[in-house]
């Protein structure tokens, strides 16, 4: 039986363009990405991710011709120039809109990071379940004001944002929105996440809007620090092998690492409890054979008065506590207690 967290955080795996322009490696890792970790200690199946995230650029809308025409080359090249090595990244439109029903039928949602107008028609015909606005176009008020025309859910990441910048993003989408605090650094530095600004966007936006994270650093800890600081949303980056040639894979995590991680934070969740001191029914019996009881240090014979030097604390912990000590002192053994006995009150005159 699937059990759910109440609160439950909102995990978006970010393929991006870790699929290398080709369908079959992006199905490939979906399968492999939604997956349900267990609880180790109660074996009961927890959520696995609720979203798959793609990126849909237009290269119409893109780059300027010098931009598209410059010679790029590098490890990393997929092309001699840079617009063919966004050509070769750019799954279709059709291809998202495939991408989007095989998400779909694996229950979870489809997020689709789209950098143009053109690509809003994605939205418009239905294909996203929620529209990710990436940094760079927090600037972009044409784009901001044709995506305001749709009815989706909105993420935006503030990693090349100041707070004008998200001010005025929300104010032209003008609706409820997740906002995601995140460093456009790939891998991003630890010392330069600053995940107290988790905290800031949340005094500043926390009331109307969803706060979350969006990582690009190394390893799978730090989400885990955002939720226990009370991100909603967490975005990872996620690639079949971080050895495949492409500049994000580095910085991504790994099937195994992805599952880990939703393990994490799924756990977290059912750890998190209430806000109240309380002993739980689980240590009760622990409780009853280790805390300390009142018990006699001395042999005391039949008769004998006890006093404060005749007792200590010992275990286990169902007799009288020390709190009950003025019950004790003063009053008669009325038959022989050996050392080291718990002290019944009925052993008492």
């Amino acid at each position: 039986m699937l059990v759910k967290n109440s609160n439950e955080t909102y995990i978006i795996a970010e393929i991006g363009q870790n699929h290398n322009g080709d369908i079959n490696i992006c199905k490939k890792l979906i399968d492999q990405l939604v997956v349900y970790p267990y609880d180790t200690i109660t074996g009961d199946r927890l959520n696995t991710i609720n979203a798959i995230k793609l990126t849909k650029r237009d290269l119409k809308e893109e780059l300027s011709t010098e931009g598209m025409d410059a010679l790029y080359s590098g490890a990393n090249s997929f092309g001699k120039t840079y617009g063919e090595h966004r050509e070769f990244l750019e799954l279709s439109y059709e291809q998202h809109e495939e991408i989007s029903k095989y998400v779909r039928s694996k229950g979870i949602d489809f997020v689709d990071t789209l950098c143009s107008k053109r690509t809003v028609e994605l939205a418009v015909g239905g294909y996203v379940d929620k529209i990710k606005i990436a940094s760079r176009d927090l600037t972009n008020i044409p784009l901001l004001h044709r995506i305001a025309e749709t009815d989706n859910d909105v993420i935006l990441s503030t990693g090349m944002a100041d707070e004008f910048d998200i001010i005025q993003a929300l104010t032209i989408l003008d609706r409820k929105v997740t906002i995601l605090h995140c460093l456009s650094q790939y891998p991003a530095e630890y010392t330069r996440l600053n995940l107290l600004s988790i905290k800031r966007l949340q005094e500043m936006f926390g009331k109307e809007h969803t706060i979350g994270y969006s990582d690009h650093s190394m390893g799978i800890h730090i989400p885990l620090a955002a939720v226990a600081m009370g991100a909603k949303v967490i975005e990872k980056h996620v690639t079949l092998d971080r050895n495949m040639k492409g500049t994000d894979h580095a910085c991504s995590a790994e099937p195994q690492e992805m599952k880990q991680m939703v393990h994490d934070i799924r756990t977290f969740e059912r750890g998190l409890g209430e806000s109240k001191v309380f002993i739980d029914d689980s240590v009760r019996g622990s409780s009853k054979k280790l805390e300390r009881s009142l018990a006699t240090w001395n042999y005391l014979a039949k008769g004998d008065v006890i006093r404060y030097e005749d007792l200590h604390m010992i275990s286990p912990g169902d007799g009288l506590k020390w709190e009950d000590i003025n019950q004790v002192v003063g009053k008669r053994a009325n038959k022989d207690i050996a050392n080291n006995s718990l002290i019944r009150l009925e052993d008492l005159v």
